[in-house]
């Protein structure tokens, strides 16, 4: 049944305007004259990144994965691209101590068949982090992750250092070059719910957004925790009841999915990641 335009009292708190299906038509196109600028723009930017130069590096460098050493260029697996997420590790910290905004991201492709569109285009996916293998390897098993996991220790850049980084690499025969690298909201191409959740009507509940007066806040997220407060990213970590917080009984969100994972009293980590 069709409602009508301005009528106040079929409107409710903290919710869209309710209105007619042609007002609401109207609405929708004169957004999308916007959002068609904004995908012009992204393809113009992206044309622009294609034509940024590039850094020619040893491909011979040695990362360490589950089949122990192995030289950089056995990433790219045969293609001519390849695309990495550096994830942060803290040292001797348990499973939940690890870094909650790497995992996020990494969670988004945590399966090689994640890939399979890459593949089709050329390109390989592959994760590295500053951690020691010794100890990156049973935190891969716990989380499930079958993309293949590659420890940089002591590496410099362009492969080591500069982790919660995507960085893309271009390969000619045995040459290897650094290509582009993006951080913060840079990585949400990897993000494929934050995407989803723009287009909701309560959209990511993150603080910085720009919502209507009487919207649904965030969900505070306990004390800060690594230089993060709440309500930023507050579905980044849950306690074991599913309430958000960023204290010592939280695992990042993901976590509470894989066998195992049971409630927790310390993050056990210290300082900034490597």
């Amino acid at each position: 049944m069709a409602t009508t335009s301005g009528n106040a009292s079929s409107n409710l708190h903290g919710k869209p305007p309710v209105v007619d299906l042609a007002t609401w038509q109207a609405a929708r196109e004169e957004l999308l004259v916007r959002e068609k600028a904004h995908t012009r723009e992204g393809d113009a930017i992206a044309a622009a990144r294609r034509r940024l130069p590039m850094v020619e590096f040893d491909g011979a460098v040695e990362v360490t994965g589950a089949d122990g050493p192995v030289p950089f260029l056995d990433l790219f697996q045969g293609r001519d691209e390849l695309v990495v997420y550096q994830q942060m590790w803290y040292d001797g910290a348990p499973f939940q101590g690890q870094c909650e905004g790497c995992t996020f991201n990494v969670w988004h492709m945590k399966h090689a068949e994640d890939a399979v569109y890459l593949n089709a285009r050329g390109v390989s996916f592959a994760v590295l982090t500053s951690g020691s293998w010794d100890e990156v390897a049973p935190f891969v098993e716990f989380m499930g992750y079958t993309q293949p996991w590659y420890s940089v220790r002591g590496l410099e850049p362009p492969i080591g250092e500069q982790m919660g980084h995507i960085v893309c690499y271009l390969r000619d025969g045995d040459r290897v070059f650094l290509t582009y690298s993006t951080t913060g909201r840079g990585n949400e191409p990897l993000d494929g719910s934050l995407g989803l959740l723009d287009m909701t009507p309560y959209g990511r509940r993150e603080a910085w957004e720009d919502n209507p007066e009487g919207w649904p806040e965030a969900p505070q997220a306990g004390a800060p925790v690594g230089g993060h407060g709440a309500p930023i990213c507050w579905y980044w970590r849950s306690n074991a009841d599913g309430v958000a917080t960023w204290g010592p009984t939280s695992r990042p969100t993901p976590q509470w999915t894989r066998p195992g994972a049971t409630p927790v009293e310390t993050l056990g980590r210290q300082g900034d990641p490597h």
